[in-house]
């Protein structure tokens, strides 16, 4: 059976000062400068995302290199299209020791299990077959699985984000792509406390909702 690896959310860039830079940026808008502090972007921010003058929040943004994840949870990422994605390629990178990731409703089902990893190893061999034979990776790769672990970073303002958090943290959201962001989440509310404190998060189930 291919090798699992855990889910790694890493921070690998976020805009220097982020939350003093959007008071910076929104204060603009009112000319109200002289109201400037050391604590005033506190309640500036919070009156931004009360309102709903979430524009602002684009001017800061933060980049992810997330380890882990299948392509079945790329696929999902990728539809929010106001970020920068770079992903691990199938076209060129040789996947014949593909790590994956199992479902715990597969895992934890041992017939759904063993038919499981029988597709995966069978899948597995007939890639390195193909190749065996002539076949480049770029049309070998047609009969890897959606398992598949794919690495990917990310880029995205304080404002997609926030849409990428009450979407993919809700209960609704698929479990793969929930568990990461998730993580994400954690990492923005130490990063930018005041952008994301409304977030909260529920450990048990693993979900994050406004207040």
């Amino acid at each position: 059976m291919p090798d699992l690896h855990p889910i790694k959310v890493e921070l690998l860039s976020i805009t220097p000062g982020a939350e003093k830079l959007l008071e910076e940026a929104g204060r603009t808008c009112y000319l109200s400068f002289d109201r400037t502090s050391e604590e005033s972007y506190k309640k500036f921010i919070r009156m931004l995302v009360r309102s709903g003058h979430l524009s602002v929040l684009e001017h800061a943004s933060a980049t992810f290199r997330i380890k882990g994840g299948s392509r079945s949870f790329t696929h999902q990422l990728v539809r929010h299209r106001l970020c920068a994605y770079s992903q691990q390629s199938q076209r060129y990178v040789n996947e014949k020791n593909f790590s994956i990731v199992i479902p715990d409703s597969i895992k934890n089902n041992s017939e759904a299990k063993e038919a499981f990893l029988s597709l995966i190893n069978h899948a597995k061999d007939t890639y390195v077959k193909l190749q065996e034979i002539g076949v480049k990776k770029e049309d070998a790769r047609f009969v890897l699985p959606n398992a598949i672990e794919s690495e990917i970073v990310m880029t995205a303002n304080f404002r997609e984000l926030r849409h990428i958090f009450k979407e993919r943290c809700h209960k609704a959201a698929q479990w793969e792509i929930r568990k990461i962001v998730i993580e994400m989440l954690k990492i923005m509310r130490k990063e930018a406390p005041i952008v994301f404190e409304d977030f909260i998060i529920n450990e048990e189930t693993l979900t994050a909702e406004t207040t």
